[in-house]
């Protein structure tokens, strides 16, 4: 009877102790701030893509703009909520820019940054009761689109792919650098900010500027410019086009890069043929002057034609001479005994 006393005390008292352990430990876990303890273990059935119940942009506070990539049609992402492993889901935006999600149905996520995307998934846990104080994590695992266009002046234009994160000059080096006429500038469009191309300025040695090789990411569009010409035409060694490398061209570099002007040029008579937003016009150039240095050099536009006449005069004169030249030659043959 006396062993029987005991046992049933011992037993009393570890009943004791586990309750009293037990309660602890339900305290501690409603205690803590951040803990996702409930979940509504009857979930809505899901609704059609598109149907009132789908979340749209307007029902969540405009993020940080280009704090990161925005969201598009076919990224694949991957979402989790902290401590409820059952919610973790990995899907694929649609083309009507929705993922479905257990419990809260369809949420429309095009146009949103991964983060914008987590707080508005958090809003739809806790409004509608199913997690307390939810933590939401969204990952990218694919992007649409994984590469970089890169066009323009490049030796093969197209898209190029961008593993993480890479910089301006390694996707011009995977093009195969500039062609000949590439210009000294290069604009950068980044997919999280469509509406605000970045212009680029190029130095002749591209590692004497360094700050220039930026960061690049999938999805950016890289348009390689083509260099500004100018043309010099007429009584000129070299007629042709010429590149403006460094954006800014004078009529006596110009006249240079032509190889000169010949001796029929008529140097009063040069002109600068624009096209402007009026139609086109004939401003004349002091040549004679300015290669005399009497007058001050003109400075050059794109697209400007440096027109250098004959001058008919010389070229009576020359012709004249050449056959005078020609008429002694032949004198001098017959004199011969």
């Amino acid at each position: 009877m006396r062993w029987n006393s005991v046992t049933f005390v011992r037993g009393w008292i570890f009943l004791l102790l586990l309750t009293g352990a037990f309660a602890i430990k339900v305290f501690a876990q409603s205690a803590e701030p951040e803990a996702t303890t409930a979940i509504v273990e009857k979930a809505g059935t899901p609704s059609a893509a598109g149907s009132p119940n789908a979340t749209h942009l307007s029902e969540i506070p405009a993020t940080q703009p280009g704090s990161s990539l925005r969201l598009e049609a076919g990224d694949l992402v991957e979402v989790g909520v902290y401590n409820v492993p059952e919610l973790t889901t990995k899907a694929r935006v649609s083309s009507q820019g929705e993922i479905y999600l257990p419990l809260i149905d369809y949420v429309h996520v095009v146009g949103l940054t991964a983060e914008g995307a987590e707080g508005l998934i958090q809003k739809r846990l806790s409004d509608g009761g199913f997690v307390k104080n939810p933590h939401v994590t969204l990952f990218v695992d694919q992007y649409a689109s994984q590469g970089a266009s890169v066009l323009g002046e490049v030796a093969r234009p197209g898209v190029y792919p961008v593993p993480g994160q890479q910089q301006l000059f390694d996707l011009i080096s995977a093009a195969g650098g500039f062609t000949e006429k590439a210009g000294r500038s290069i604009t950068v469009t980044h997919r999280a900010q469509t509406d605000k191309p970045i212009t680029v300025p190029l130095s002749r040695n591209v590692s004497d500027n360094p700050e220039s090789n930026i960061p690049i990411l999938p999805g950016d569009t890289i348009i390689v410019r083509k260099a500004d010409l100018v043309y010099v035409v007429g009584d000129v060694g070299r007629p042709s086009g010429f590149l403006m490398d460094s954006g800014h061209l004078t009529v006596l570099q110009a006249i240079a890069m032509a190889g000169g002007t010949t001796r029929t040029a008529n140097l009063g008579g040069a002109r600068i043929i624009r096209k402007g937003p009026d139609g086109i016009t004939e401003t004349s150039v002091e040549l004679k002057k300015i290669l005399r240095a009497k007058a001050p050099d003109v400075t050059m536009q794109a697209d400007d034609i440096l027109f250098v006449p004959t001058s008919a005069a010389k070229a009576i004169a020359g012709r004249t001479f050449e056959a005078a030249m020609q008429a002694a030659t032949a004198a001098s043959i017959v004199a011969i005994p």
